[in-house]
């Protein structure tokens, strides 16, 4: 008898190597890991068939006939397949072995490429086995259809699956006795059956449900074990302090928080006045203030004693919140300097590319505690920066970054720090959960008084004149005095992709596996070059951005563009956060349907910030109806948790939780987090309870290595990116 460890070739033989060359499955567990994608019945219907579909269908052989070839020896069998109400023809070029097979009467399931001739459709040498021959060894009523696997026909999938569940001992089951009975669940091996040989759909619906909470409840159990582990760390309360530089900076702020800026601010400070490290994410809309409430929870910190370090994915979004803190501070960032009021500090900036003498003053003031506030990119985890007192740890763009990263950091206080995650990207409450269940959750939904609203158009770039228009109202804007943003996919035309750019395939197939893109990306120097040609914009002050120029030119670039010495700014999506430049109020984004949702609407965030209004322009050259949707729902709405959602119905969790960097298209293959907000729900409630009581899941051996083998170190960091 099989375990799900044991290797294939015993079992299926010579089809093991097909399987473990095409799609990496090499034992008993990976098969039955490997899903039908859909199933179907006895019943013939060819009805939905469409030329170029990859067919999987069962069919009557309706009429049969030989006739020799011309100018070439040997007999073609042409047959006609029906399921009573639709034919395809067939045609074989050597009808030797078949037309004894494929007689008028005769039913089969039939596999292959549509195609046409004579305007009729067409299977070309298709795969085929009969049904009297698959009903020999599988009687069930309906038929699983899997995913390619080389030469290998599925129905030769379908009998290597039901042989292995033949000799298969009882499987180890994650869902321990009590939960199962509690929900009404099947035991595993159950519904492993129930999914690969199902006798009713019924069946496959609790074989699903089943295998759905599964995947619920061993990823709450993973974050029910991480935060219990961080409830247990003890650190250094960091209480708020009357009259420091919190309370001065409040004193001086140019406009007035928001309700939710102050409730979260005072969420934050309590944790922070505790001896358990807060580990508390905080989420919101663009442009609501996430940096302003992540600044006075950094200067509490510089209040009680500490140091607070703020770590950015990229150069030119460390550089842009070094000036944005320091721009609001004033002089309450000159601390020790002339003109430096009494309650300052300094603010560092910590990068990989700062000269050898820049990098020695940064670490010694950092050393020193002089810098209250670091500031820094992948540099600040490096072993030569020593905190003297880390007491808050803030991570922006946490899906920029691992664990591992973020851990880095905290390890560089004496005591665990404080730790507060920001992301720009609204999340919907499920996938909150789901992703970030170990963490608690802060959402700032309204907008700071004074935003002006932004208007968004999709600009078909086929079509005549839309172009030039779309060139002439940026000069429009800015002849009236505003600024431009230009943002393309590319740097150059030698296909480089800027860092952080989402680029979404042009098609994807049904199995998730897309084919290389069609239509070349518009790059930042071609566009560049486009606008010195183009009439609309003559005499405008054009430059480039990109994440490759060194950055010295970056900060150049984004300066002038601050101060309004430059017009329009062509580049990648190193704008995308953290750009906060009040006077532009154009955004064009190139090959816009390239882009996934939640990335456009970050985008668009960088105009509008002001007090003037803003203008979106989406440019496409997709006529894609997937495409033109997604980017018709960017232009009907600004709402990003409306957004969120769309954008994860079309990525699906898969792309949140990581699972490209295995190699798989998602780690769910049941649970769909939007949609199953209930098994959610339950899954968590049993999982919380269960760790309570067992925190290192001795009493569960089963679930503790299904922990393992299904969240893996790595997906566990993956589960905290988002």
């Amino acid at each position: 008898m099989a375990t799900e460890s044991s290797t294939l070739a015993p079992i299926i033989a010579t089809a093991a190597k097909k399987f473990a060359s095409a799609r990496d499955i090499h034992t008993v567990g990976d098969l039955l890991a490997f899903w039908p994608r859909r199933y179907r019945t006895r019943e013939s219907d060819l009805g939905s068939v469409t030329p170029g579909e990859y067919l999987v269908g069962v069919a009557e052989v309706k009429s049969a006939s030989t006739r020799p070839m011309r100018g070439r020896k040997g007999t073609m069998l042409n047959v006609v397949i029906t399921d009573g109400r639709h034919d395809i023809d067939i045609t074989f070029f050597k009808a030797w072995g078949h037309e004894r097979v494929l007689v008028p009467g005769a039913r089969g399931i039939f596999a292959g490429t549509v195609g046409t001739y004579n305007r009729r459709l067409q299977l070309t040498h298709p795969g085929y086995t009969m049904l009297d021959d698959f009903d020999a060894g599988n009687r069930k009523a309906l038929i699983p259809i899997y995913r390619s696997v080389g030469s290998l026909h599925t129905w030769t999938v379908t009998e290597s699956v039901r042989r292995v569940l033949e000799v298969l001992d009882e499987v180890p089951d994650p869902l321990p006795a009590e939960v199962r009975e509690r929900r009404g669940l099947l035991s595993r091996m159950a519904a492993l059956r129930g999914i690969h040989t199902p006798d009713s759909w019924d069946e496959v619906e609790e074989a699903r449900r089943r295998l759905r909470y599964e995947e619920a409840f061993v990823l709450q159990v993973t974050l029910a074990q991480r935060r219990r582990t961080a409830s247990g760390q003890v650190t250094t309360p960091r209480p708020v302090r009357a009259g420091g530089i919190l309370e001065a900076f409040d004193e001086r702020l140019p406009f007035e928080l928001t309700s939710g800026q102050r409730e979260i601010g005072t969420t934050i400070a309590d944790e922070m006045a505790r001896d358990v490290p807060m580990h508390r994410l905080l989420q919101g809309e663009v442009g609501s203030g996430k940096t302003v409430v992540a600044l006075r929870a950094m200067l509490a910190a510089v209040d009680a004693g500490g140091q607070a370090a703020l770590l950015a994915p990229t150069e030119v979004l460390a550089a842009q919140h070094h000036r944005t803190i320091t721009e609001l501070l004033g002089d309450l960032a000159q601390g020790g300097m002339l003109g430096g009021a009494d309650e300052a500090t300094r603010v560092a900036l910590l990068t990989g590319s700062q000269s050898t003498a820049e990098r020695r003053r940064t670490l010694l003031d950092v050393a020193s505690g002089d810098a209250g506030i670091v500031v820094g990119t992948h540099a600040l985890l490096q072993e030569t920066v020593d905190f003297f007192d880390l007491a808050l740890v803030v991570v922006d763009e946490q899906h920029r970054f691992g664990v591992e990263q973020r851990d880095a950091l905290r390890g560089k206080g004496s005591v665990p720090p404080h730790v507060l995650v920001m992301t720009a990207t609204p999340i919907p409450r499920t996938v909150a959960m789901t992703v970030f269940g170990d963490l608690e959750t802060s959402t700032l939904r309204e907008l700071p008084a004074g935003r002006a609203p932004i208007t968004t158009h999709v600009v078909p770039e086929d079509r005549p004149g839309w172009m030039s228009r779309t060139w002439a109202r940026v000069a429009e804007e800015v002849r009236s005095g505003r600024q431009a943003f230009v943002v393309c996919p590319r740097i150059g035309d030698d296909d480089v992709v800027d860092e952080g750019t989402d680029l979404r395939d042009e098609v994807t197939d049904e199995d998730g596996e897309p084919p290389a893109p069609a239509r070349p990306l518009k790059s930042v120097y071609a566009v560049h070059a486009a606008l010195a040609e183009e009439p609309a914009v003559s005499g405008l002050s054009v430059e480039v951005l990109h994440g490759r120029l060194p950055p010295e030119e970056k900060d150049a670039v984004m300066g002038r563009f601050s101060r309004g010495d430059l017009d329009v700014l062509v580049s990648t999506t190193v704008v995308e956060v953290g750009v906060d430049v009040p006077n532009a109020t154009v955004m064009v984004v190139m090959d816009a349907d390239r882009f996934g949702v939640s990335q456009l609407h970050q985008l668009r965030g960088r105009i509008g910030r002001g007090s003037h209004p803003g203008l979106c322009l989406l440019v496409t050259g997709s006529d894609a109806e997937a495409a033109t949707a997604r980017l018709e729902a960017v232009a009907a709405t600004t709402d990003g948790f409306e957004l969120a959602r769309l954008d994860l119905s079309q990525r699906r969790e898969g792309d949140i939780l990581g699972a490209a960097q295995h190699g798989r298209r998602t780690q769910l293959e049941f649970l769909h987090i939007l949609e199953d907000e209930d098994v959610i729900e339950a899954a968590r409630e049993d999982a919380f309870a269960l760790v309570a009581d067992d925190p290192e899941l001795s009493a569960h051996p089963d679930l503790a290595a299904g922990v393992r083998a299904r969240v893996d170190a790595e997906q566990a960091a993956y589960l905290e990116r988002g």
